[in-house]
């Protein structure tokens, strides 16, 4: 980050500034992906019966901002070079811009192997790629100026950068937000979840089914299932639970089970012994038995 600043400075290269500024969101997020691992590994408490896990997802989402929010400023300095090209030592530049590669590589190999399975690696990995991808585009821009003298090259490099940085912060974003909000995780099929539960003997609706994602790698899931007498509930729970763990990975579960002789399990009772609350139904057509 330091070579890259002061050589972008010597050489009057906004693709090397660019870079080094990138650099510097890369010191600040992973700065905090050590410190989102660190407290994620602290045990749960009374007050954070989660534990940390979240920070995880909070700093993937904040690395994601960063990221976009430079790309911005490195477009808008761009355009203004385009417009009128300063001279730029392309020699130099090209040489800074390969130690910056070296590096990088170096970098990327190292946060390879986990980025695929921890958001906040991935997020970690993305930083590091566009730092990659745009010590490349630097050496480009420096070899197009000193064979051909194209002085607009620097301010294209810069373009392209800001493009291939929020071409990868989008997902980053859009993944920590799904996470925030509680929605369904992508590579989980909610209806091939409540297909499956249903399709076990002795299930006779469901209801109330919500699966969420803690932190990567960690989902949850909370349903009521009503079942006939023929089954009991440790029994059938116990079958729901190896479905869920074998077909989609879900270990962390909240399950509520409801027999259709009596109701009362699910449903409360008013003191005056009047219904007054209904289970929530699914907002699609509804599985679970109605009362009798």
């Amino acid at each position: 980050m330091i070579a890259e600043a002061i050589g972008g400075w010597l050489t009057n290269s906004l693709a090397l500034v660019a870079d080094a500024c990138h650099m510097l969101t890369d010191v600040a997020a992973l700065s905090l992906t050590l410190a989102a691992i660190w407290f994620g590994s602290r045990a749960a408490t009374s007050r954070k019966t989660y534990g940390y896990y979240r920070l995880e997802i909070l700093a993937a989402f904040v690395n994601g901002i960063a990221l976009v929010l430079l790309s911005v400023w490195i477009g808008i300095e761009a355009f203004g070079r385009w417009q009128l090209p300063p001279d730029v030592a392309g020699g130099q530049m090209t040489i800074v811009a390969a130690g910056g590669l070296i590096v990088n590589i170096i970098a990327a190999y190292l946060l390879h192997s986990d980025h695929k399975h921890d958001l906040n690696m991935r997020g970690a990995f993305l930083h590091v790629m566009g730092d990659l991808l745009g010590s490349v585009m630097a050496i480009i821009a420096g070899l197009l100026i000193v064979v051909f003298g194209w002085l607009w090259a620097d301010a294209l490099g810069s373009i392209l950068i800001s493009l291939i940085i929020i071409a990868g912060s989008w997902r980053l974003i859009s993944d920590s937000v799904n996470v925030l909000l509680e929605g369904t995780p992508t590579h989980i099929d909610l209806d091939a979840v409540e297909s499956e539960i249903v399709k076990t003997n002795g299930v006779a609706g469901v209801h109330d089914l919500h699966i969420w994602t803690i932190s990567s790698g960690i989902e949850a899931l909370s349903v009521h299932i009503s079942h006939d007498d023929s089954v009991s509930h440790s029994e059938l729970l116990a079958v729901v639970r190896k479905k869920l763990h074998d077909g989609f990975g879900i270990d962390h579960l909240t399950i509520q089970m409801e027999t259709l002789s009596r109701e009362t399990e699910a449903v409360y009772i008013c003191e005056t012994g009047t219904r007054c609350f209904e289970p929530a139904k699914s907002s699609k057509t509804p599985t679970a038995a109605k009362a009798g």
